[in-house]
């Protein structure tokens, strides 16, 4: 049944898809990877966004739909957004990666992708960022509105209230100040009930970081995203989510996908994508001028350094060349977030990080390189101790085991949970202050004694 009904459509089309699927024992779909030429002409014109959908049939297989997403994607056409689509014989790590690695062999272009927006049960994030190491990946804000809209429901509040909150969060949602995030945060805390309120998740609205991807919309171009995304999804849900059998549930994407062609006008394709891809301010233009710009930096390591300290900021670079991302500057600091490490760098000379690895050996780390990197600049004498200037230094092994010290590295841990603390307490509402601040009080007093005050 599953090779009769894939034939088909590589018949049918012409323009024959990308596909690789595999059946098992009984000659039915386990997995599926899916791709029309021109769901991959729209990837390749707009692959800065990624917005990852999950749809489930009543025996709990998955379907994955990849659509674009940004400020470039036109709103136009049900599911003329989608680029791709696969369904895991396993949603678990190793299922997840083998998807993303075939969507990269499809999709040359995977390497723009800048962010990546996920629902909030997506639970393999280490995986998605491992095969996306250059992306940051945030909570949509749709599947937010959806997850709440869920809530509400599950609450079972009185109409009225159910109402009011239904109401105020469309609102929000197509317009996602910070004030009115605020508001509604506000309104949330008001209106449930202080037990289920952390179930709703509320402080995903005052991550500011998830609603600056979505706030350059305008309220009417908000709604029109909302609405497009709802229809989309009911799509996935009507013709996949509701048969047990995901032949059938394919089969009837497929052919609707190939009824409703006629959505693929609104994107009007040209032949070859246009170069928008905007660099982070400073970044390199091209790859040839990024390799020169690394070149240029292990050349001012190796000739400044001793060889232990450029052996040890090589290591660092490597890093560097496969993940970087500035995630942005002011007039002092530079905020550089590789992988999962965020920290801040002080690029005046002589420079210096948060991280542990600049703190210990005083050298410049991943995090340095990688500004460095970002603003086309090498390495000066001024950025690293005379110690380990060339040849000052005896070896590596002296001076790894004389580095290294225990009260220093529980001094940098101490350091960088005050620095989290610090800004949970200052980003959040009065009455979440008071809460969080009573709570370290109840800590402090319980741990060390209230027999002695503790500062906090």
């Amino acid at each position: 049944m599953a090779l009769t009904v894939l034939n088909e459509f590589l018949i049918e089309d012409p323009s024959p898809p990308l596909l690789l699927y595999q059946l098992n024992k009984t000659a039915q779909l386990e997995t599926l990877n899916y791709q029309s030429c021109y769901m991959q002409r729209v990837f390749t014109h707009f692959p800065e966004i990624l917005f990852i959908h999950r749809t489930y049939n009543p025996r709990g297989e998955v379907l994955y739909t990849f659509l674009v997403d940004g400020p470039r994607v036109p709103l136009e056409g049900h599911l003329s957004r989608a680029v791709y689509f696969a369904i895991l014989a396993k949603e678990d790590a190793e299922g997840l990666a083998h998807m993303f690695q075939v969507f990269k062999k499809f999709n040359p272009a995977w390497e723009r992708v800048c962010t990546i927006l996920v629902d909030p049960y997506f639970l393999l994030l280490p995986t998605l960022a491992m095969e996306f190491p250059a992306a940051e990946v945030l909570l949509s804000a749709f599947h937010i509105c959806k997850f709440l809209q869920g809530k509400f429901c599950q609450l079972a509040l009185e109409q009225p209230v159910e109402r009011l909150l239904l109401t105020a969060l469309r609102s929000t949602m197509c317009s996602a100040t910070a004030g009115n995030l605020r508001k509604l945060y506000a309104l949330l805390s008001t209106c449930i009930p202080p037990a289920q309120l952390p179930a709703l998740h509320s402080h995903w609205l005052l991550n500011d970081r998830i609603w600056l991807a979505h706030r350059w919309r305008s309220q009417a171009e908000s709604s029109r995203y909302f609405q497009g995304l709802e229809v989309t999804t009911r799509l996935l849900s009507q013709f996949f989510g509701t048969t047990p059998v995901v032949e059938k549930g394919m089969s009837a994407l497929l052919r609707y996908l190939q009824q409703n062609s006629g959505d693929k006008v609104s994107f009007n394709l040209g032949p070859s994508p246009p170069n928008h891809y905007t660099p982070v301010e400073g970044s390199p233009e091209s790859p040839k001028v990024e390799q020169l710009v690394e070149a240029r930096i292990q050349h001012s390591l190796n000739a400044i350094c001793t060889g232990p300290a450029a052996q040890l900021c090589l290591g660092e670079l490597a890093v560097v060349q496969k993940s970087m991302h500035l995630i942005g500057s002011g007039s002092e600091k530079v905020n550089i977030q590789i992988l999962e490490d965020t920290h801040r760098v002080q690029p005046q000379p002589p420079a210096s990080c948060s991280c542990y690895f600049n703190q210990a050996f005083h050298l410049p780390c991943r995090h340095i390189l990688a500004m460095l990197s970002a603003h086309r600049q090498e390495l000066q004498p001024d950025m690293l101790p005379a110690e380990w200037t060339a040849g000052c230094a005896p070896n590596l092994s002296d001076i790894l085991g004389s580095t290294w010290s225990e009260t220093l590295e529980k001094r940098l841990a101490v350091a960088l949970l005050t620095e989290e603390v610090s800004q949970l307490l200052q980003h959040c509402s009065q009455e979440e202050f008071e809460r969080r601040y009573s709570t370290l009080r109840e800590l402090a007093d319980s741990w060390i004694g209230p027999y002695e005050q503790v500062q906090l």
